[in-house]
């Protein structure tokens, strides 16, 4: 799924699954890390429109999170918000130790190699399975004018990052 810098204060939390029996209640695909932690947020929004939605609840079954929304009690109903997009506004995120950071502020970030070369700037982080993967599109300041997947692992390609200096360091070579 793309992971891209939003222009507002929120950001992307879930999406309304597949309804589940007949009463509203829906499969919730959270993208939290873990998954159960979209239990600790409140005051979501729904995409565009960035409307506020309560749930009534939300619970682990079987490894997988099961929801209903206050005044949605039919199935019909549930099925016409299925792949809504959810959203939460960033200041609800909890802190980060020093050494981890949230995708969304990687987004714009400037990369530079350990020769001290301009790469380019994250534009996407993505994860197809073994790790998660930037997107580096050159910037105007580029030494080329390449597009690069570099995999976010750290202390091996990804060397250090400032949120401050909106910055990123890397060990990867303009041939790669």
């Amino acid at each position: 799924m793309k992971k891209s810098k939003e222009k507002t204060n929120f950001i992307l939390i879930a999406t309304i699954g597949k309804s589940k029996g007949l009463n509203g209640e829906f499969f919730l695909n959270s993208l939290s890390e873990p998954k159960e932690n979209i239990i600790n947020y409140i005051n979501f929004k729904f995409g565009d429109s960035k409307k506020s939605i309560k749930f009534d609840y939300i619970k682990p079954i079987n490894k997988k999170l099961i929801a209903k929304l206050i005044d949605i009690n039919d199935v019909d109903e549930i099925k016409k918000l299925t792949n809504k997009e959810l959203f939460i506004n960033k200041s609800q995120l909890p802190e980060l130790p020093d050494d981890e950071v949230y995708w969304h502020d990687l987004i714009g970030m400037k990369v530079i190699n350990t020769l001290n070369e301009d790469i380019g700037i994250v534009d996407e982080v993505n994860n197809f399975g073994s790790s998660d993967i930037l997107m580096i599109n050159p910037s105007k300041t580029s030494i080329d004018n390449e597009s690069r997947l570099i995999p976010f692992i750290k202390d091996k390609y990804i060397i250090s990052y400032s949120i401050t200096n909106n910055q990123l360091i890397v060990d990867w070579g303009l041939d790669f």
